[in-house]
């Protein structure tokens, strides 16, 4: 019997990553799909800021940019008040670790971050404050200021030198 117990008790810890993953979380593909499934390219890439290329054209324009932000804001924005708290904003901020906390340096980014946002000093940051972000984001992005811009082009700018910009 206590053979019995050890196994499941192994079983279980095994388990228990995929038992707290959240309901919306995908599952990982079996190893023999992963390994023949093709790379995905910029064009292709559902993350970074093409998850806002809404045509799926392998760009984002402006427009895709300010409507995801826009998005964005209301998803981050959980009481419905129309402005972000420091709380709301870093709500889903990644666990380091087993840590649910963030560590000292991400605090210190992150209220650095919503300080340099809230440019009212009011304590919240307000949609209007978050898209003169998202504006400068996107102006930063767009190296050849033709108002479309993909992966390769965010890349390229986020490592340009601050005199090259």
């Amino acid at each position: 019997m206590p053979r019995i117990a050890l196994i499941a008790t192994g079983l279980l810890m095994m388990a228990g990553p995929a038992l707290a993953a959240p309901d919306n979380a995908q599952t990982a593909p079996p190893a023999a799909a992963a390994t023949t499934a093709p790379k995905p390219t910029a064009a292709r890439s559902s993350g970074g800021v093409m998850r806002y290329d809404a045509n799926k054209d392998g760009t984002v324009t402006i427009e895709e940019w300010k409507t995801g932000q826009q998005a964005r804001f209301k998803s981050l924005d959980t009481n419905g008040d129309g402005k972000l708290s420091q709380n709301e904003m870093y709500a889903r901020t990644p666990v380091v670790g087993n840590s649910v906390l963030p560590t000292d340096r991400q605090a210190d980014r992150q209220s650095s971050n919503f300080q340099r946002l809230d440019t009212d000093k009011d304590g919240f940051v307000s949609l209007t404050e978050f898209m003169v972000q998202a504006d400068r984001n996107f102006a930063r992005c767009d190296t050849d200021k033709n108002g479309r811009i993909d992966t390769a082009e965010c890349r390229q700018a986020l490592q340009r030198k601050p005199a090259e910009r």
